[in-house]
């Protein structure tokens, strides 16, 4: 057994009071762009807390922040499915079609170039697979 010294003075020994062993991550974590798009997600859930989601982690809330800046900046993907949400909606200005040819409540989504005409009562999750198959094709 070694004696430890930490006074360097001659002749006295002095015994270890105190060891500390650090376990974990030691420098800086690389996060992969997929790993960042779903804590992001987590975080803008309903109802998510981004100090617990940080803390679930190990980050602290400001990195979080500023992940979530990147991805409002689009800098920064989501995955998919926590990239559900409202998609904007432009209205063009053009001729209106005579009443006759176009069945009152329908709805024209224009996605990628294709147009997607959808009746009143449309089931919303066969509307969904049908956007979603739509973006992936693109």
């Amino acid at each position: 057994m070694r004696n430890f010294d930490p006074t360097f003075e001659p002749k006295e020994i002095v015994g270890v009071r105190r060891l500390e062993v650090i376990t974990g991550v030691g420098g800086r974590r690389a996060w992969s762009n997929e790993e960042k798009g779903r804590i992001i997600a987590e975080t803008f859930a309903v109802g998510a807390n981004v100090s617990a989601v940080a803390r679930r982690y190990g980050l602290r809330p400001q990195q979080v922040y500023a992940w979530r800046q990147l991805a409002r900046d689009r800098t920064l993907a989501l995955p998919s499915e926590g990239a559900q949400g409202f998609v904007p909606v432009i209205a063009a200005a053009s001729e209106p079609a005579p009443l006759a040819a176009t069945p009152s409540g329908i709805i024209e989504i224009e996605i990628t170039g294709t147009v997607i005409r959808v009746a009143p009562g449309v089931d919303w999750r066969h509307l969904r697979e049908v956007l979603r198959a739509v973006k992936a094709a693109r």
